[in-house]
């Protein structure tokens, strides 16, 4: 069992809500919503049923459709089908994949109200219009997301639990870590960029330490969410589609920013708008919009036309960008891990920063500004971090890294709202020409 700091959400929710919400938790395929839920129950109540909607029978459809009027029948049935006794304020009652049956999400409004048992509901792609057609979205609900596992749980997995902790104090206090310390935390960082966060990849990982078993278990989720978007996402599969193949190919350029141009030469953002959501929606994708004019309110400013999109997992993104190609062994992952290969490795460094501040919550801006007529004011800035009155522009470096061009010109232009501009590259913690420049990894404490 994969330990999860979603969990403790979890708890903090039963305690606190003590049954006047349902628990409703949103996120991508696969990220082990499902597989928690189910832990949860075993563990927190004296009985539980999951209703799961991707494989239910029709008399349970017919119930939650048909005979919800009276909950006292309705709870009786329902115990009855499943062969297990609800106990009040002591049992859970799961509503699995319930994006497949909007009309049991309608229903929670009441189940709510006659406090007997608790309730949580699973689903992705939740906000998708076909997905809340025709119900009355109920208010009764506590909304969290669930993400891959991040670097700390990565760890846990693999026993270590003190790593973190350790590593929190030298942040802290702004000390090198010296290269032996540094050479094996990067080295577990970089296996976790190619793993990835997906609890099957990372659980395959664990059992197997094939990479290209774990390459497999990857490409199956792909296939998954390309499934997905020819199954749900409609008129605009087409459009969903070559943004979703395209992710890899923009990222790999030196400006990260997603060119419509090359989806169709023709091609205009407001064509594009509803698909580019749809990703979105479906949490495959992390967007990152360029706030135009930097300050503590970076939405304000957004210019949402222009964007980066990155994808949900970085260890999917590394099996996106070979996904043409046959995986017989593993050297294509060794190669990537001791940087043999010429891959272009700032593409996953900085999708692994944005998974990281998206998975703690933060919203994704970056700066871009383009003169064309005066060279020296173009500048790019990865990402733009809001704390009280103040920003840190942050800058994503990969092994290579010489100099920091466009931070110089971002700190001369905005000196007075800056609180700390921030390196993130390979190396170890230091503060050089008042840059503070931390080793990637460290991007968890930002």
């Amino acid at each position: 069992m994969l330990k999860r700091k979603f969990y403790q959400k979890m708890l903090y929710w039963k305690q606190d809500a003590k049954g006047t919400t349902a628990l409703l938790i949103n996120g991508a395929r696969r990220v082990g919503k499902s597989y928690l839920c189910r832990q949860f129950a075993k563990n927190e109540y004296k009985s539980f049923i999951i209703i799961d909607f991707a494989n239910v029978p029709s008399e349970i459809t017919h119930l939650v459709e048909n005979e919800s009027y009276d909950l006292d029948l309705f709870f009786l049935k329902l115990a009855t089908f499943y062969s297990t006794h609800l106990y009040e304020r002591e049992s859970l009652i799961i509503f699995d994949e319930i994006q497949l049956f909007p009309r049991a999400r309608q229903l929670i409004k009441y189940l709510v109200a006659d406090g007997r048992y608790d309730f949580i509901e699973t689903g992705s792609l939740l906000s998708i219009k076909r997905n809340v057609k025709d119900i009355v979205i109920p208010s009764e609900e506590t909304h969290l997301t669930m993400y891959p596992l991040d670097f700390e749980e990565f760890l846990w997995a693999k026993g270590d639990s003190t790593t973190i902790p350790m590593l929190k104090k030298f942040f802290d206090k702004r000390i090198s870590l010296g290269t032996a310390l540094h050479r094996k935390i990067l080295n577990d960082f970089r296996q976790y960029m190619l793993v990835g966060g997906m609890p099957q990849a990372v659980n395959e990982f664990l059992i197997s330490n094939d990479f290209s078993k774990v390459d497999q278990v990857k490409r199956n989720i792909l296939s998954l969410y390309r499934n997905d978007i020819v199954k749900y996402a409609g008129n605009n599969q087409n459009k969903v589609l070559a943004i979703f193949d395209k992710i890899p190919g923009q990222l790999a350029k030196k400006e990260k920013k997603y060119i419509l141009a090359s989806l169709s030469k023709e091609a205009r953002f407001r064509e594009y708008e509803d698909a580019f959501m749809w990703l979105d929606d479906a949490m495959i994708s992390n967007t990152c919009f360029n706030a135009t004019d930097p300050n503590v309110g970076l939405a304000l400013s957004s210019d949402f036309a222009t964007r980066k999109t990155y994808m949900l997992d970085t260890g999917l993104l590394v099996t996106q960008s070979f996904f043409d190609k046959e995986f017989s062994d593993n050297e294509l992952y060794r190669s990537i891990l001791i940087k043999k290969l010429n891959i272009n490795e700032g593409m996953l460094m900085e999708n692994i920063v944005a998974q990281i501040f998206r998975t703690s919550g933060r919203k994704l801006f970056f700066y871009s500004r383009n003169d064309k007529e005066n060279r020296k004011n173009h500048m790019e800035i990865d990402f733009l971090l809001a704390d009280n009155k103040y920003i840190s522009p942050v800058e994503v470096k990969s092994s290579n890294y010489r100099k920091h061009s466009s931070l110089d010109k971002f700190r001369r232009k905005f000196d007075i709202r800056i609180k700390e501009p921030i390196i993130l590259y390979q190396n170890d913690i230091m503060i050089k020409e008042g840059v503070l420049h931390l080793p990637i990894y460290m991007a968890i404490f930002l």
